[in-house]
């Protein structure tokens, strides 16, 4: 009899722990759910795919398959990456999110043939026609965040750019104020003189 009641015990001990557990996994689920619940399904889709690329590396840093400087600014460039996501969806209020770039000053090569001096760029700038710069993010380094232009974006401004001929006023600096990007080439002619 009493081997009985033991066993009873241990069974109601067992069900309570597996109910308290369910009711914690479903409290961390609806706690996630409802914060990601205040965006709409393309911003969660892509925070999910930043959650998964930190999995990603995570799993790697686990297994000693990268240094924990790569770790480190990885991690580092997913966290910027999520902050800007969020920012522009909230700034916006649409449910989109353009294709991010995040680059530290050294890695501008990996974006331009010719790296720009990141100390020109200004917000919502076009740069090399591919990019517009978003802001500088500091996420324990800076990175710089680029959104690139859909090909429609570059195809309207490059036929802007053919409509609107370039005129370079002295002191205008690095073209930003003529509708020119960073690391644009601007050429000029000096105008003939009319006849009189």
């Amino acid at each position: 009899m009493s081997s009985l009641i033991s066993l009873s015990r241990f069974f109601i001990a067992l069900s309570l722990l597996l109910l308290l557990s369910a009711a914690a996994i479903a409290q961390r689920a609806g706690a996630s759910s409802s914060r990601d619940s205040e965006f709409g399904p393309v911003v969660s889709a892509y925070l999910g795919y930043l959650n998964n690329e930190q999995e990603v590396v995570d799993d790697r840093a686990s297994r000693r398959e990268i240094t924990s400087a790569y770790y480190r600014r990885n991690s580092n460039r997913i966290r910027a990456l999520r902050q800007m996501a969020i920012r522009l969806v909230r700034q916006s209020g649409n449910d989109y999110v353009p294709e991010l770039e995040a680059v530290t000053s050294e890695e501008l090569g990996t974006l331009f043939e010719m790296p720009p001096n990141p100390t020109t760029f200004r917000i919502n700038e076009i740069v090399a026609n591919k990019f517009r710069f978003l802001a500088a993010v500091h996420s324990t380094e800076v990175f710089y965040l680029f959104a690139r232009l859909d090909p429609y974006e570059q195809a309207d401004l490059m036929q802007r750019q053919k409509k609107e001929p370039i005129i370079l006023s002295a002191g205008s600096g690095n073209g930003a104020a003529s509708g020119q990007g960073v690391g644009q080439a601007t050429t000029t002619r000096p105008r003939r003189a009319a006849p009189k």
